[in-house]
């Protein structure tokens, strides 16, 4: 018997929404996850401008300009290089992170008042990165297979339909018990990020604005803008200036060339 084509596309469509429902939430969260991976693959490179923005709880602040190069690296995370130009007591400090699929994040600072390469411990990720509230943690890339994930729920953020995600690292030595994202369900990009420390209590909070898409298909934030619930300190990175697909070295990338 020959269907109406109508009638078979609201078949199929019938059939995909009662097969996302149905799904185990913990598979559900897993393929949300790729697919947000899945469209943010084959970007190569890119280098950027940054303004990093610390404020107090009484609201000084102090303003930090940084050039950022970051460098995809195919089956593995990224590699990204952040040059501190101003202001004089940070400058020409640089930090690189070796980010990684399934093993700990290579990272090191080059400090140029004692003028030595450091290398950051994996015991020491959960510390505060360059005084802000942002940890060495927080500076890798965020590679699916370092968490689990479990689909909570359909929501709204500002209009915009979204899941909410719970993810959990697996990382026991992690700062965080878990993470509650709010991922829009039409790009698949973070708008919102809840983070719980490890007695599972709410932490820190991120929320990325003004996203642009480049190359007719990466979404990059102008803004990331991280609140401590505990110290009502903040810090802002401000993005501008993306150049996708730069001339950019991988040697500028190796630790043993940062005192350069």
């Amino acid at each position: 018997m020959n269907l109406p084509k109508i009638l078979i596309l609201l078949l199929s469509l019938s059939y995909a929404f009662v097969s996302a429902d149905t799904l185990d939430p913990f598979e559900r969260g897993y393929q949300i996850a790729k697919e947000s991976e899945r469209r943010d693959d084959g970007w190569g490179n890119f280098t950027a401008n940054l303004t990093m923005i610390l404020k107090n709880r009484q609201g000084g602040k102090s303003i930090r300009k940084i050039i950022s190069k970051t460098l995809e690296i195919p089956g593995d995370g990224d590699k990204s290089l952040l040059i501190f130009k101003t202001p004089l007591d940070v400058k020409n400090t640089v930090f690189l992170s070796h980010s990684h699929k399934k093993k700990d994040d290579d990272q090191w600072l080059f400090l140029p008042a004692l003028k030595r390469v450091k290398r950051i411990s994996s015991s020491n990720k959960g510390g505060s990165f360059m005084g802000s509230e942002f940890s060495y943690e927080d500076m890798g890339s965020r590679e699916i297979e370092k968490y689990t994930y479990q689909y909570i729920r359909d929501d709204k953020y500002k209009g915009r339909a979204v899941f909410i995600l719970e993810q959990t690292p697996k990382d026991a030595r992690s700062l965080y018990s878990k993470s509650l994202v709010w991922m829009d369900q039409k790009e698949y990009i973070p708008w919102k990020i809840q983070y719980f420390n490890r007695r599972n209590k709410h932490l820190k909070t991120m929320i990325y604005r003004k996203y642009k898409k480049y190359l007719n298909k990466y979404w990059r934030p102008a803004e990331m803008y991280m609140l401590n619930l505990r110290t009502k300190k903040s810090t802002i990175l401000g993005w501008k200036n993306y150049r996708f697909r730069a001339n950019i070295s991988a040697r500028d990338f190796n630790p043993r060339g940062l005192a350069k």
